[in-house]
């Protein structure tokens, strides 16, 4: 007789429970619960979330983005393990470039932060960002806060830098980091103005030995662009400094730097306030989300689009008119 292996059934209290008591294993498993994408274990995603909620909030959120190359794992590799060494706990949750065939994560963080993976107060997740805009996976944000409840009071966000869109990590964090390469160049290595206006921080990364020329040209490019723009807040103007993930060069002063932004923005209220906007947009996210799913899997809408895809493709039909139809099948 083959034996029946029925489904593990999820004790969310008691998984809670661990994970507040900090335990790694159990962070890990609510995290691949969030990001499952099956209906069972998003109902069961949400409660767990509900119920911890009140233990989150009190890390310091740090966004770090940048072009590919510029160094990004190898400054938060050097700059986790600083923050580690003096008392803090770090969660990294690193947004890797998804399999086209598996939607799997592909660069492996742990073997890109070798120092920050063996620290015991230090917790890294890989996640695919399976074709978010801007890299920034769809689950970031709860996984932040299921971090936040195992006791990580710093939690960085590294994003895949592919120049798409860095907004949503901006929208998710306090601090907003962008590296840069030395050599700036007329384009600024191509980064969208939009990018510089959303940053907290500019750091010009590898400026040691023979960049540090360079690095200082470019610091002094980005110092120009910056000083033209309008800055988002009355208590911050973004400070553009060279650091060296590499070589440990300017990290310590960089913190320092983020702690300051801190310190303003909780005297002013303004950082009270731009966590309450977040939390309001995310509600609109997943709204929106929400209506589209409900929307593709539609019996009504799904009989039609194939249909409505190819005609407008064709150019026999007007996406406005698609729309309209679309809106009217399923009773809009």
């Amino acid at each position: 007789m083959i034996p029946v292996h029925h489904p593990r059934v999820i004790d969310i209290h008691s998984l809670a429970e661990r994970l507040r008591a900090g335990d790694r294993a159990s962070l890990a498993r609510a995290i691949t619960l969030v990001e499952s994408r099956k209906p069972e274990h998003k109902a069961l995603a949400r409660q767990l979330i509900q119920n911890l909620l009140p233990f989150t909030g009190k890390a310091m959120r740090v966004g770090i983005t940048g072009v590919p190359g510029v160094g990004k794992s190898t400054t938060i590799d050097t700059l986790g393990a600083n923050l580690v060494a003096a008392g803090h706990k770090i969660a990294v949750l690193a947004v890797d470039p998804s399999s086209s065939r598996t939607g799997g994560s592909i660069l492996g963080d742990k073997t890109r932060m070798a120092r920050l993976a063996a620290e015991r107060n230090a917790f890294i997740r890989p996640s695919p960002a399976s074709g978010t805009l801007g890299g920034v996976a769809a689950k970031t944000r709860e996984s932040m806060l299921l971090c936040e409840a195992a006791g990580f009071d710093v939690i960085l966000v590294e994003t895949v830098g592919i120049g798409q869109s860095e907004t949503s990590v901006a929208d998710m964090t306090d601090f907003f980091l962008v590296l840069m390469l030395p050599g700036a160049g007329d384009e600024l290595q191509g980064i969208k103005k939009g990018v510089l206006e959303l940053a907290d921080m500019i750091a010009v990364n590898k400026s040691e030995g023979e960049g540090r020329n360079r690095a200082v040209r470019a610091a002094g490019e980005y110092r120009a662009a910056l000083h033209i723009m309008q800055q988002p807040s009355v208590n911050w103007s973004p400070p553009v400094m060279l650091i060296s993930g590499l070589d440990n060069i300017g990290l310590n002063e960089m913190w320092e730097q983020v702690n300051e932004h801190r310190r303003r923005f909780e005297a002013s209220g303004e950082g009270a306030k731009k966590r309450r906007e977040q939390q309001v947009k995310w509600m609109w996210t997943l709204l929106e989300d929400y209506f589209f799913f409900r929307l593709r899997s539609n019996p009504a809408a799904k009989a039609l689009l194939p249909e409505l895809e190819r005609r407008v493709a064709e150019g026999v039909l007007s996406p406005t008119v698609a729309v309209e139809k679309i809106a009217a099948a399923i009773g809009l």
